[in-house]
């Protein structure tokens, strides 16, 4: 459900509540006036075009209307600027809803938190960002929510493997980012994923190393079986694997001046016993798995400020899509997750079953057209097939029809030579 227009100050600035700041929130609900807010980026010539739309199915048709990609093949480039802000000291949640209405074969439906100084007419692939968050699909194999946070200029992936919706619904992502760096992912408003930043992702060196110094004792024995000294082969252990067929005769026909001097086939002898191991015993000399010893990495260093980002100011879409059709809608940047989820009630929350139920009436009504069709080409086949029926039975009366007359003449033939008699 849109929110009441007077309840929106300005869609893209700063909203200080009694619980929450809101620094960005976009619905599309005022027609082309989102064309005046969200920039399409000019750095390729040939980037996809944009079209608001609520879609083949939706809960409400003003309500769900967001952006749409709506070209094949085409890498997308668009962003909207707000007021630049850190998230020092405080939640950061991220919330947008994503619906690939369009059976998605492969591309990205994710979004990108820049910082304020990005060019955005320039904004590509490799510009800079904080955050990329949302769902990639590519495939069977790829089916996952990226969660890549920037640190120290680099780009570093989560280390988890978080599965995405794939189904052809709205659905709602959220990324939530603490000021005591952790960090929680939702789908749906359910927890899918939490943890840590420094657990999850690679930003920090490794608080343990292996000691440098260290070095297995020569006399470190960590078999922990051997093989048993008083054990010995027999000494009618050694047979060959295959022997000669002793039922195979040489054929009548065999020519040995043709065909070379014959030998049987040969089979696998069932005498072989494979190659032979001494029994194994208990290593009474066994000290256990050697552990190399860690010692403290002179190069880690703590970091309490990893989840921090200033001077956010940028929300952008830089994605590639095989086949287009995905609506972007209800954008929210805010520092309360309370807030986040009675935005997401209200807006995703309360199209999602108007939404599915639509769906499913048209697949309804589209199965029923098949059916009506298939019955009818089976319909026009079976007319088809009597009208053939008919002709040839036609043919085949008529045929006999010249049958009898041309009996009948021979009997008339007949007739007129017994009379003649």
């Amino acid at each position: 459900m849109k929110l009441p227009a007077a309840l929106l100050l300005v869609l893209t600035s700063t909203a200080v509540t009694v619980h929450a700041t809101v620094y960005f929130q976009e619905q599309f609900m005022d027609g082309d006036g989102w064309m005046s807010r969200w920039v399409e980026s000019k750095h390729n010539s040939d980037y996809g075009q944009w079209k608001l739309s609520a879609g083949k199915f939706y809960g409400d048709a003003e309500a769900d209307k967001g952006i749409q990609t709506s070209q094949d093949a085409r890498f997308y480039a668009i962003s909207a600027r707000f007021e630049p802000f850190s998230n020092k000291g405080k939640p950061l949640v991220i919330q947008f809803t994503v619906k690939h209405e369009q059976k998605i074969d492969c591309g990205g439906g994710y979004v990108k938190i820049f910082p304020s100084d990005v060019d955005q007419n320039n904004m590509h692939g490799d510009s800079q960002y904080h955050i990329m968050f949302g769902p990639d699909i590519c495939g069977y194999s790829t089916k996952k929510v990226h969660v890549i946070f920037n640190y120290k200029g680099q780009n570093h992936l989560i280390k988890k493997d978080i599965k995405c919706k794939d189904d052809e619904l709205t659905n709602m992502y959220t990324l939530i980012l603490n000021a005591d760096q952790t960090y929680e992912v939702r789908i749906n408003n359910e927890k899918v994923e939490s943890g840590s930043l420094e657990d999850d992702w690679n930003l920090l060196p490794q608080k343990k190393i292996k000691d440098p110094e260290a070095k297995k004792p020569s006399d470190w024995d960590d078999r922990a079986k051997i093989n048993d000294p008083s054990d010995t082969k027999p000494e009618d252990w050694d047979m060959p694997e295959t022997i000669p067929d002793p039922d195979a005769k040489k054929p009548d026909d065999w020519d040995e001046d043709m065909d070379g001097e014959w030998e049987p086939p040969m089979i696998t002898n069932p005498e072989y016993k494979g190659e032979w191991k001494p029994k194994q015993i208990d290593n009474p000399e066994y000290k256990g798995a050697w552990v190399h010893p860690e010692i403290d990495n002179p190069e880690y260093t703590h970091d309490a400020t990893m989840y921090k980002f200033d001077n956010i100011g940028v929300l952008g879409l830089d994605l590639w899509q095989v086949k287009s059709g995905t609506i972007f809608d209800n954008f929210l940047i805010t520092d309360d997750v309370k807030e986040a989820e009675e935005f997401g009630k209200q807006t995703w929350g309360a199209t999602k079953g108007p939404e599915k139920k639509m769906k499913e009436e048209q697949e309804d009504m589209e199965r029923k057209l098949r059916e009506e069709e298939e019955r009818s080409k089976k319909k026009d086949t079976e007319g088809e097939e009597e009208e053939e029926e008919e002709e040839e039975a036609e043919e085949k009366g008529e045929h006999d029809e010249d049958t009898d007359e041309d009996a009948g003449t021979e009997d008339n033939g007949e007739v007129k030579q017994k009379d003649e008699l």
